[in-house]
């Protein structure tokens, strides 16, 4: 009768995910040991990391799959830490037994990349990467968000992780999830958040490339980048990283922007990514007393960038976003609350659902058309 019970229990414990891993904890080898005697269950749970900040989550997660069980009137858990062994194992296992790699730069990948480009800097790069990101997310996609501004980091503060460290199994680390979104920045690895990066060229690819293989993404839907603004290494490193990704140029309707934005395509262009199309942020709003429209950065940006990348590439790059200017777009970025969340029914958000919309349509798809097979 006890060992019917102890394999209820393996079969409970099956159902646990590590709350990071998002694998059962059995398959990461987390169970080394599970006892029954008059009611108590004890088991023994070796964490990845000594001090592992989900700990109490595990024990409650745990607790709640033994309810199940009615003979089970009490759960006394003991946690442990994992040898260097077993950590390998836990890599190799969230690797899926390959050595270190790119995933999104596999033949096999899933995963949409798209890369958030400006021109120049200011018009709004980050806010539209986070409120996209956390929009598509809502929808029941898996997003990641890599900050590819090594300089100018700001996705933490917008995403409201501010301080946050992600937790490391040796050289492997899991992104930090906020809004339901992935998220891994250059920020989370300084000592100081006030310390400048001084790095050159050759040292910028190398991060980009650490950061894209050394994090256990999982299985994402949709990957979007932070790019720095302009044209120069992590833009050209990103094409050769991940040949595939996909690019959107942001910019303001202020034409001067647009003209610089027009170059952020240009350098995709000669990097064979697709150019998505274009998102106006800042645009028209309307006057809060009168009501009536405003047009505080200019306005035919957005057309005029699109307009110019469209004969640059010969199809079509249409303006698939006009986002309002809003103050609450901001403050939401500098309070950590994406627009997305702290007010769904704003024109901002609608928006922002239209952008969604827009990528989840593959023009160019296959689905529906006849096939020609030959037997």
């Amino acid at each position: 009768m006890s060992q019917e019970i102890i394999d209820r229990i393996h079969a409970a414990l099956a159902t646990v995910s590590d709350p990071e891993l998002h694998k059962p904890l059995p398959e990461l080898g987390m169970v080394e040991s599970v006892e029954f005697s008059s009611g108590i269950a004890s088991l023994k749970i070796l964490l990845t990391i000594s001090g592992c900040p989900m700990r109490d989550r595990l024990q409650s997660d745990i607790s709640g799959a033994l309810d199940s069980i009615p003979e089970v009137t009490s759960v006394e858990i003991s946690f442990g830490v994992m040898s260097e062994e077993q950590r390998n194992n836990v890599k190799k296992i969230i690797r899926g037994g390959r050595e270190k790699f790119i995933p999104f730069a596999q033949p096999d990948s899933l995963t949409r990349v798209i890369g958030i480009a400006s021109g120049k800097g200011g018009v709004g790069k980050s806010s539209v990467t986070v409120n996209l990101a956390v929009a598509a997310a809502a929808r029941g996609l898996k997003v990641g968000i890599l900050d590819a501004d090594v300089y100018g980091h700001s996705i933490p503060r917008l995403m409201g992780i501010l301080g946050k460290r992600p937790t490391s199994i040796d050289q492997t680390f899991i992104p930090i999830e906020s809004f339901g979104v992935k998220v891994v920045s250059m920020e989370m690895f300084k000592p100081e958040r006030s310390d400048p990066v001084a790095y050159r060229g050759p040292l910028l690819h190398r991060v980009l490339e650490q950061l894209l293989s050394d994090a256990y993404w999982g299985d994402l839907d949709l990957l979007l980048l932070d790019l720095p603004p302009g044209t120069g290494d992590i833009a050209i490193s990103l094409g050769q990283l991940l040949p595939a990704s996909e690019i959107i140029v942001v910019t303001t309707p202020q034409v001067a922007a647009a003209e610089v934005a027009e170059r952020a395509g240009r350098i995709a262009h000669q990097l064979k990514q697709h150019i998505i199309g274009v998102v106006e942020n800042m645009s028209d709003t309307p006057c809060t007393k009168c009501g009536e429209t405003i047009s505080i950065f200019g306005s035919g940006g957005g057309a005029a960038a699109a307009q110019r990348l469209s004969s640059l590439v010969g199809a079509d790059v249409p303006v698939i976003a006009t986002i309002p200017f809003t103050p609450e777009l901001r403050e939401g970025g500098d309070n950590g609350q994406p627009i997305t969340i702290a007010d769904p029914a704003s024109p901002a958000n609608a928006a922002f659902e239209k952008l969604v919309d827009a990528l989840m349509m593959r023009p160019k798809s296959l689905v529906g058309v006849p096939l020609t097979l030959h037997t």
